[in-house]
């Protein structure tokens, strides 16, 4: 019997959905990641997952 943990993301999905390339691809997410930049963090492509 293998271990099922509750919950358990895919990183592919996360990646598709919340990642650089997904922000880049809308008006709003393109200003996030400049609002992100001015503020002098470093926006990187795979951050936090």
């Amino acid at each position: 019997m293998s271990t099922h943990y509750p919950k358990r993301r895919s990183m592919i999905k996360r990646a598709r959905k919340f990642g650089f390339r997904a922000r880049m691809r809308t008006k709003n997410g393109r200003k996030l990641i400049s609002a992100k930049r001015r503020m002098g963090r470093s926006v990187n492509v795979r951050s936090g997952y």
